[in-house]
């Protein structure tokens, strides 16, 4: 039976669902198993449950991609004292890894909540909650021209002067510096006690927040200068691919009533339920899979008309009735569960020559 590494693996799943699209709570990416091992049969779940644990280690699979974590919090222990426990050892007896996405799948361009956009053909959508990028700032430093290779070098190898997929970014002007040194000092160029112009090179790179004092570390000990002249400037944040939730608009105004029927009629289910009065009219609607609690603000401040998730708690659809807001609950299992099928026959395209199937097993919890 074709085979591949895991460690081939993962980049495809990464591909569909880049992990750095998580959320900062979140456990995502391999969670149990090793990279080295072989993986000819990969089956998609929601969760990690008995069930479908149960259809894994039955159907010989090597790989189960669970939605949802297999663990949220630190494990202090994995006996078989607990339930959480049980099913840990279940699936590495049988050799099987686990790996989830979770909420960079929900937020990945091509995720779950926007195939939900694509299902209501939603127009203009955007991220409900836009996603920042990592804090950068703009190192400026002023150097004779025999210390600007030196200095760049330094600042380039400390992590500064990225851009997208571009490194050793930099711009240069040249310039005049003025100095006056007092009786303590020992300037490099000219002398103490006297001001001195010099021809220098303005020396600019940008460099993430985070390796800004290791940059600055750097760049000292590459410069020639007793007190190196440089300023450090803070940049407006940026804007990454993804982001939580979704908000768009629809073709057409509506009536709350017929966009639930239309939501009954693509998840053929009767089961969907809403809160709001039926003859309002919308046309401005958010999504969040899942629960929709985290989201709930957002979709309030971005002014939706309805919003489309997986489950809200009874304090919440109030807070969102008191503003006008409608929202549509499709059941948390209902709001995801569709795209882990959609990711199985996804991977398939992609990785035809093994084996892969959405969990057969796994059903949605149904109160009596």
């Amino acid at each position: 039976m074709p085979s591949l590494l895991l460690r081939d693996v993962l980049p495809i799943l990464q591909l569909l669902a880049p992990l750095e699209l998580a959320e900062d709570w979140d456990n995502v990416g391999l969670l149990l198993g090793s990279q080295d091992q072989s993986v000819a049969r990969i089956m998609t779940c929601l969760t990690i449950t008995q069930d479908t644990v149960a259809e894994a280690c039955h159907e010989n699979a090597d790989l189960v991609i669970s939605h949802h974590p297999l663990f949220y919090r630190p494990v202090k222990r994995v006996t078989d004292q607990t339930q959480e426990g049980r099913l840990v050892l279940s699936l590495m007896r049988a050799g099987i890894a686990v790996y989830s996405a979770h909420t960079a799948y929900d937020n990945a361009p091509g995720g779950i909540n926007d195939q939900i956009a694509s299902i209501l053909q939603l127009e203009s959508v955007k991220p409900l909650r836009p996603a920042l990028g990592e804090r950068q700032c703009k190192i400026v430093v002023f150097v004779p021209e025999s210390d600007l290779a030196k200095v760049s070098d330094a600042l380039f190898a400390a992590g500064a002067g990225v851009i997208g997929q571009y490194r050793e970014c930099s711009f240069r002007v040249a310039g005049t510096g003025s100095f006056f040194g007092t009786e303590v000092t020992q300037p490099t160029v000219g002398q103490k006690g006297r001001r001195e112009e010099v021809a220098e090179w303005r020396l600019e790179v940008i460099c993430p927040e985070r390796l800004v004092d290791e940059a600055i570390r750097a760049m000292r000990a590459a410069h020639s200068y007793e007190e190196p002249a440089f300023d450090v400037y803070p940049l407006r944040p940026t804007y990454r691919p993804g982001g939580a939730g979704r908000i768009g608009v629809l073709p057409r105004e509506l009536t709350l009533q017929m966009l639930v029927d239309k939501v009954r009629q693509h998840w053929q289910q009767e089961s969907v339920r809403f809160v709001g009065p039926p003859e309002q009219m919308v046309r401005r609607v958010a999504i969040a899979c899942g629960a929709g609690r985290d989201l709930l603000a957002d979709a309030l401040g971005a002014q939706a008309d309805v919003i489309v998730t997986g489950e809200m708690r009874f304090h919440d659809l109030l807070s969102a009735r008191a503003e006008g807001a409608s929202v549509i609950l499709l059941g948390h299992y209902s709001s995801e569960r569709f795209a882990i099928e959609n990711l199985s026959r996804r991977l398939k395209e992609l990785l035809p020559d093994l084996t892969i199937w959405a969990s057969h097993r796994e059903r949605p919890v149904v109160l009596s």
